[in-house]
């Protein structure tokens, strides 16, 4: 027994100085972020009228970070999806595992978005708003059930749209992708590779493999997060400044006020009514939450949710790589409920639009439905137009809040992934294939790599 302790004990290894904490350099960030921010507002614009180089080079600093995870998301959604398809033919119950998952994503979406209708009508964010109504401007672009459906089916098997844009007589041509269609097609392809059975084992040996690969380039680039966060907050701060702000401050307060019930109140106590304890829950996904909020993407954070679900929480890895990649791309209780339900009533208040019993089901309906349609255009700003189409309200409205949308989007993808984490955790305990000791045990992690995780033969 001594002789086992002390070899244990000699393994172990000092704790990093604070410095090299991921979590204290992403808050040093963020403080740094708004000191920069608020030195760039206050320097003014140049000579020629233009941002000046602060402000310049903390917009660059963001856009490179953001360009460099978007980058990543096409093949990283298609490896992960396929692979976790083929995982889960291993596990015996897996159909009841996927409709469980959906079920509770509906769930849990549906309080969401009961949530933020309740808050929009006791705070009232649109009545006495002091937003000048020449802010208001239509949106450049709009999602519409019509456009979801289409965005279903894959125009290409890349999932890739060209958009151009006509400047005078010049003409710029840019490319996106459509998270939707690359889901799409994923599990089609995982669901054939499975069904051509032997003769398919090569190439999901080689999806694996690059998933792999696909992952240790996303955490380099995840590791970049501190410098990323400078960029963005400073940009937000050094383009907006308190003026602006504080003329939606009562928006912003009932956004946050939602999201904090939904993280704090609704989930904790889904985990108590299934015999978990919220504090080991959060102690266990903090890393992803916490990544989450300064690098705004559910997609560039999957590798630390899926790290974070399988090590802290006791998720089989088998069941955890299908849901987690699935509820990267779908499961969004901060955009697509609470979200989109306060900012529908801020508007319809606004506008002095009376809303009824039949939008309020209406909200509801396109919340818990429409969550697909966040991943499959371009956001939660789409989904708040798909909402507003719906209900019939201005679209004018949606310029009313873009000001302030990069301040929502750190809470709102916050609380996005915590429930991505909290789903496949409480169906796993449902299942019985919850390791509750893992999930109960001490928690010492610090961001992770998760390429070591999807090194682990499966």
């Amino acid at each position: 027994m001594s002789q086992s302790q002390s070899v244990k004990t000699s393994g172990a290894q000092p704790p990093k100085p604070l410095y090299l904490n991921f979590g204290f350099q992403v808050i040093a960030a963020m403080i740094i972020g708004l000191i920069l921010g608020f030195i760039a507002r206050n320097m003014g614009p140049d000579a020629a009228g233009n941002a000046n180089w602060l402000a310049v080079t903390l917009q660059t600093i963001g856009s490179i970070f953001v360009q460099m995870l978007r980058a990543l998301v096409p093949p990283l959604v298609f490896t992960a999806i396929v692979a976790s398809i083929a995982n889960l033919a291993a596990l015996n119950n897996a159909a009841k595992l996927v409709w469980q998952t959906l079920l509770w994503f509906a769930i849990t979406s549906f309080v969401s978005v009961l949530i933020g209708i309740a808050l929009g009508l006791i705070i009232q964010p649109g009545i006495g708003s002091g937003v000048l109504e020449t802010a208001a401007k239509a949106p450049a672009s709009s999602g519409s059930w019509l456009d979801f459906l289409k965005g279903l089916v894959p125009a290409n098997i890349l999932g890739l749209e060209a958009s151009t844009r006509l400047n005078g007589t010049a003409a710029s041509t840019s490319l996106n992708f459509n998270v939707l269609q690359i889901l799409v097609v994923a599990i089609t392809v995982g669901v054939a590779a499975l069904k051509v059975g032997e003769a398919a084992k090569p190439f999901l040996t080689f999806n694996q493999s690059l998933l792999v690969v696909v992952r240790k380039i996303l955490w380099w680039v995840i590791r970049l997060t501190p410098i990323g966060t400078i960029g963005l907050l400073g940009r937000a701060v050094a383009q907006y400044g308190w003026e602006t702000l504080s003329q939606l401050s009562w928006y912003a307060a009932a956004i946050y006020i939602g999201l904090a019930i939904v993280l704090f109140v609704v989930y904790p106590v889904v985990l108590i009514i299934h015999g978990l304890k919220p504090s080991r829950f959060f102690a266990g996904a903090w890393p992803a939450i916490q990544l989450a909020f300064v690098s705004r993407s559910s997609i560039g954070t999957l590798p630390v949710t899926e790290t974070v679900t399988e090590r802290n929480l006791g998720v089989p890895r088998e069941y955890s790589a299908f849901a987690v990649p699935l509820g990267a791309t779908t499961k969004m209780d901060g955009c697509a409920a609470i979200y989109p339900a306060i900012s529908a009533i801020f508007i319809a208040q606004f506008f002095g639009i009376q809303l009824g019993l039949q939008e309020y089901v209406l909200i509801a309906f396109v919340s818990v439905l429409g969550s697909a349609a966040t991943a499959g255009l371009t956001g939660a700003v789409v989904m708040l137009t798909l909402t507003l189409s719906t209900l019939g309200l201005p679209l004018e409205g949606v310029g009313l809040l873009l000001a302030i949308d990069p301040i929502l989007d750190m809470g709102r993808t916050a609380v996005n992934v915590a429930g991505q984490a909290l789903i496949p955790t409480i169906v796993a305990k449902r299942e019985g294939i919850l390791n509750e000791e893992i999930y109960n045990s001490p928690k010492n992690i610090d961001s992770a790599d998760p390429s070591e995780l999807s090194a682990q033969p499966a």
